[in-house]
């Protein structure tokens, strides 16, 4: 393994104006001795790893960009399309190139800065005079600090395949032509961090610490990390890239065995207990509104740990809202994954059960709990996307092109986001101590379904796989063979939703019939007899190149350090 080292100039001072944190980093001195005051005071230390939680990031794909701290991921996925006039900030059919990637073309920086900032602090801590007063208290801060940096990395080999491994920070005199490790050095070095962390951190935390990492934290990187190693994507025999694949592949003949095992290690301290139970689509929705026993690892919003906290506006409530309630809209999920949800008798919408007249009946619960659609009840008024047929008998409706708001800002597919929205509050008022959900233990039972159907325990498979299904209210999937694994991947598509899971897994599991295709939308239209019809039309045609597998490493970055490769397919 290659451990390459990277340099930290500005040290501590330079961490704490970059994370901007200025809240809860009160330091003393400001001169060239300000990192060693630091360093002397575990309260202080503390305050330094609440800054580098903001590497976790939240409801925006991009926080250092106005527009993109207010809408994530979804949008380049499956699942949604970026509305606001349909512009194209993920360069999804222009393209991406080294010079720009759109909204995610600051991925590489700030990512790396985060990994800077946490190997200052680990090379530092040690030694440090708050160690020797305090050693269990900062010995669990450095945990922290290594489950961070395992997620970096985590983040990092999903976006880029295999990338330089830094452990330390680095001096004047060292070497500053950076290296790629391969892809199963990094995820070597990955678990290598989260299972330090995870011998460390306890495995709960009273609820004035919700937000900070647990022991089944640390555990959920590494089964996400492993699942992800071990799919067709990093497959020697199937992987796309056509030179330096062991950036990309991963070859351990244990892989499935060791992803099933990440993801067992959590059920068995959770005792494999059921999801929490609901009643109805209400239910499922005030799930991701508050903190619960199924959340393993999320961002409180709130001013104490993270930046960004008290920003009204950076939440989903006005930014995914219909335009005619005010809202942003700014993600508009598509017809196509609108179809993927089951008819309430657990049948698809290819089967006989499905009216495309009345698409939006006698659906399943979360179809509801996830979507707004024409005629939705939402903040006590139905959602209206319909044009009148003639507007002397009816007018257009209120989230029309011709509504209320800002008619650039309607939907362009028929639908919003529901998910996240929280009702009982107004459209731009904040609800403290919100999470963003960043790891739950659906996705781990998720994992490990899919872990043990590639193993052949398909008993195993279903057994987890149902406690997803059921919780939604579904019949307990009986399939076997490829429509298992078909019904596993329906289940990720559905339950974990808008959770910038998609964009990854349709790559994963290289389906590219999901990466590249024609995003579907309806049209609806209100008849001078009052009754609604609705057309589904092509919004957008999204291509796909091979290449879009995985970011292209920033050409300032390749020039800056000319030894690092690039990725397949980039000039």
């Amino acid at each position: 393994m290659k451990n390459i080292k990277i340099i930290y100039t500005l040290v501590t001072v330079a961490f704490l104006a970059f994370t901007g944190c200025e809240d809860v980093l009160d330091v003393e001195a400001s001169d060239a001795f300000a990192e060693d005051l630091i360093y002397s005071d575990p309260v202080q230390v503390e305050r330094l790893v609440f800054s580098a939680y903001n590497s976790t990031e939240s409801w925006g794909v991009n926080k250092f960009q106005w527009w993109s701290r207010r809408f994530n991921i979804e949008s380049a996925s499956m699942e949604a399309k970026f509305n606001f006039n349909d512009l194209d900030l993920f360069r999804l059919r222009a393209g991406w190139d080294p010079a720009n990637m759109g909204v995610l073309s600051d991925k590489w920086r700030n990512y790396w800065d985060y990994v800077r900032s946490i190997n200052e602090f680990l090379d530092r801590v040690d030694d440090s005079k708050a160690m020797q007063d305090s050693p269990s208290e900062v010995l669990i801060l450095k945990a922290e600090m290594r489950f961070l940096r395992g997620n970096l990395y985590s983040k990092l080999l999903k976006l880029y395949g295999g990338v330089p491994i830094m452990e330390h920070a680095l001096g004047l005199d060292d070497d500053y032509q950076l290296v790629r490790n391969t892809y199963e050095e990094c995820v070597d070095f990955i678990v290598s961090d989260l299972d330090y962390a995870a011998n460390i951190l306890p495995e709960t935390r009273p609820g004035s610490e919700f937000g900070r990492a647990t022991k089944l934290s640390a555990l959920a990187v590494k089964s996400r990390t492993l699942l992800y190693a071990a799919s067709d994507l990093h497959d020697p025999a199937l992987a796309p890239q056509a030179t330096n694949k062991e950036l990309y592949t991963y070859s351990k003949a244990s892989k499935w065995q060791d992803a099933a095992d990440a993801a067992k290690a959590i059920i068995d301290l959770v005792g494999a207990r059921d999801l929490i139970a609901v009643n109805n689509d209400k239910d499922y929705q005030d799930l991701f509104l508050a903190p619960n026993q199924d959340i393993l690892f999320a961002r409180s919003y709130g001013n104490l740990y993270y930046d960004f906290g008290t920003d009204a506006n950076s939440l989903p409530n006005q930014t995914q809202a219909p335009s005619g309630y005010g809202g942003w809209a700014l993600s508009s999920p598509t017809h196509n994954h609108a179809l993927l949800y089951s008819m309430d008798d657990g049948s698809p919408t290819t089967s006989g059960s499905y009216d495309p007249n009345v698409p939006n009946a006698n659906r399943e619960m979360r179809y509801y709990a996830n979507l707004n659609y024409n005629g939705a009840v939402f903040r006590e008024r139905q959602v209206e996307y319909f044009l009148s047929e003639d507007v002397n008998v009816y007018p257009h409706g209120l989230d029309s092109p011709e509504g209320l708001g800002n008619v650039l800002h309607s939907s362009k597919t028929g639908y919003n986001m529901r998910k996240f929205q929280d009702e009982s509050v107004g459209m731009t008022e904040t609800s403290p101590g919100r999470p963003f959900i960043l790891y739950r233990l659906a996705e781990i039972y998720l994992n490990y379904a899919e872990a043990q159907y590639q193993l052949g325990n398909e008993a195993e498979a279903r057994l987890f796989l149902n406690k997803s299904v059921t919780r939604a209210l579904l019949p307990a999937v009986t399939a076997s063979g490829t429509d298992l694994l078909e019904a596993i991947k329906k289940e990720r598509r559905i339950e974990l939703a808008f959770e910038g899971h998609n964009f990854y897994d349709e790559r994963r599991w290289m389906e590219e019939d999901k990466l590249g295709f024609d995003v579907r939308g309806l049209q609806w239209t209100k008849k001078t007899d009052g009754s609604l019809v609705n057309t589904e039309y092509t919004v957008v045609n999204r291509p796909w190149d091979d290449k879009q597998y995985y970011l292209p490493i920033p050409s300032l970055e390749v020039e800056k350090a000319p030894s690092l490769l690039q990725n397949d397919g980039y000039l």
